[in-house]
């Protein structure tokens, strides 16, 4: 390649490890990827540096897990391409959110610190840490108080997930913690603001999940705050005030992490993005009426619009959040790929185990091919998918899953079918709560992990919905996203530029009319079960809950 191509550095910080593609500008081809986990991984159960047990519902990390997972995948791309580090002139990021990072004044990690290593809150909170539900559950009691507030934006609710509920969490279960942390930064503007030597601060993710209304009065005001809690209007001096809009520069690599990376110093770094959002461009997607699901270990339903709406159970609307101009909207399932894996890891029986060791196939590919002889309503079973809560759109992640219909002729192949259908029907009430709202849904763009993993579950999506599923072909969309992100922050593409460099769709599952009308019947089912269970008598799952975290002395 001539001295002046030039390319750009995409990082998709996911749940369990970094993820890293090189893209040459030119063509937008992907030169290289590298994959590094996270040393200590998610946090669930104990505590790494002294073993101690965690509450339910605990998800942690260590922050510098992603800054050695960083350093590991740029190093091992730039090996592998051989380019001139010189010709790399952006970086861009994207992370899973809301996940927080406590820090002190000079942005050092708590964990990082000795004293913090025994404090399981000063760690940072995933996003799939659930543990602040009853701090979630009083904001919206108190905003609900005052007219509604913000509450409109967020779909009703307010999730356990984001800022407020893990800052209130921490304030109350430990306050020493919060007192020392002088900043609370999402991952991703923790990270960006490590890169380039000074703090910075991203308006989408404070839109989405800091309930900071740009439109309106920022965050909700320190009466409001107090009300809820004491002293809690003290978040607002730990969080960000100035923000940088999608695709904007943060500033250049600083020289210490150009040297750690081995690029040079030069390197503009874009403002940091949600990984979900970044796949959407990475996608190739800019105009309205596409939702795009990101299917990964949960999904996030993007879309943007022209004009203004309020669907039921949206995780949040924010102007400007997604792609310039737009109101971009999310949703989601807190629990996709993870519940599948669960289920391949501690349920299924030993009999698929077998037939996957005699064949040489995996015990996924197995499920796989015992569950597609299977017609709809063929398992004899309805499942509510909420291993993780629900995400959308009763937002509640104190509910739980359920089967129902179980015999002694069930088998493994059976639930996992029915596993299947549930997430298609969590999908289904997704894109009828837009549509009820006037967001038309014109194309269902899929990407992610799990879409070219698992054509059954792409299939039966398309025959539960009636829709057309089409799959990203890149199975780095995040990354690839981050990564055109990073080529608008330099100047070198605008956004409807850097959309044509993401490659185009070529595979999709059209829906069987036959199958559609037969699902009909058995969407009815679950819909009725997701109501009663989930609006009309969630006591009982919270209830199981409660007394499970009694039960374990929490």
């Amino acid at each position: 390649m001539p001295a002046s191509t030039t390319y750009v550095l995409g990082i998709d910080f996911g749940t369990e490890s970094a993820r890293a593609v090189l893209v040459r500008l030119t063509d937008g081809a992907e030169i290289a990827t590298a994959v590094h986990p996270y040393q200590h991984g998610v946090m669930d159960e104990t505590l790494v540096h002294t073993g101690a047990k965690l509450p339910p519902d605990t998800a942690l990390q260590d922050p510098d897990d992603y800054l050695a997972a960083l350093q590991a995948v740029v190093r091992s791309v730039l090996s592998r391409s051989r380019i001139d580090p010189e010709q790399v002139i952006g970086l861009g990021i994207d992370t899973t959110a809301c996940t927080l990072v406590l820090t002190d004044a000079h942005l050092v990690p708590l964990p990082r610190l000795t004293r913090w290593h025994s404090q399981p809150l000063a760690y940072a909170r995933l996003w799939k840490h659930h543990a602040a539900q009853q701090c979630a559950e009083e904001l919206i009691a108190a905003a609900e108080a005052e007219g509604g507030m913000f509450l409109p934006q967020y779909g009703g609710r307010l999730s356990s997930e984001w800022l407020l509920p893990k800052a209130l969490q921490t304030l109350r279960e430990a306050p020493e913690v919060y007192a020392a942390a002088e900043r609370i930064l999402e991952q991703q503007d923790w990270i960006v603001s490590t890169l380039v030597g000074h703090e910075v601060h991203s308006a989408s993710v404070a839109g989405y999940k800091g309930t900071y209304r740009a439109e309106g009065e920022g965050y909700p005001s320190a009466t409001f705050l107090n009300g809820v809690h004491d002293g809690f209007a003290s978040v607002l001096d730990k969080v960000g005030h100035e923000f940088l809009a999608p695709g904007d520069s943060a500033g250049t690599l600083s020289g210490e992490w150009a040297e750690k990376l081995g690029l040079s110093p030069h390197t503009s770094v874009a403002t940091g993005s949600i990984d979900a959002h970044a796949a959407v461009l990475g996608s190739g997607v800019v105009d309205p009426g596409v939702m795009v699901a990101v299917m990964g270990t949960s999904v996030c339903n993007l879309i943007v619009t022209d004009d203004y709406a309020e669907p039921v159970g949206i995780q949040g609307v924010v102007l400007d959040g997604i792609l310039p101009g737009k109101w971009g909207y999310e949703a989601g399932q807190a629990g996709f790929g993870d519940t599948f894996g669960w289920f391949v890891r501690h349920i299924a029986g030993a009999d698929v185990a077998d037939n996957a060791a005699i064949t040489g196939r995996s015990v996924f590919e197995v499920l796989e091919e015992q569950a597609a002889a299977l017609n709809p309503g063929g398992s004899g079973l309805l499942v509510l998918d909420w291993l993780s809560g629900n995400r959308s759109i009763l937002i509640d992640s104190n509910l739980s899953g359920a089967v129902i219909g179980l015999t002694l002729a069930t088998r493994s192949h059976h639930i996992y079918r029915a596993l299947l259908e549930a997430a298609a029907f969590g999908q289904r009430i997704i894109v009828e709560a837009f549509e009820q709202a006037g967001v038309s849904v014109d194309r269902f763009v899929v990407c992610g992990g799990i879409p070219q993993k698992n054509p059954l579950l792409m299939q039966i999506l398309a025959d539960v919905t009636g829709r057309r599923i089409e799959v990203s072909p890149s199975s780095n969309s995040s990354a690839l996203g981050a990564a055109l992100h990073a080529a608008i922050a330099a100047g070198a593409k605008t956004w409807k530029e850097a959309a044509g460099l993401a490659p185009s769709i070529t595979v999709a599952h059209n829906p069987d009319p036959e199958r559609t009308a037969a699902y009909e019947c058995l969407y009815a089912l679950y819909r009725k079960l997701h109501d009663d269970l989930g609006v009309a008598n969630p006591q009982y799952m919270h209830e199981l809950r409660r007394l499970q975290a009694q039960a374990l002395g929490h």
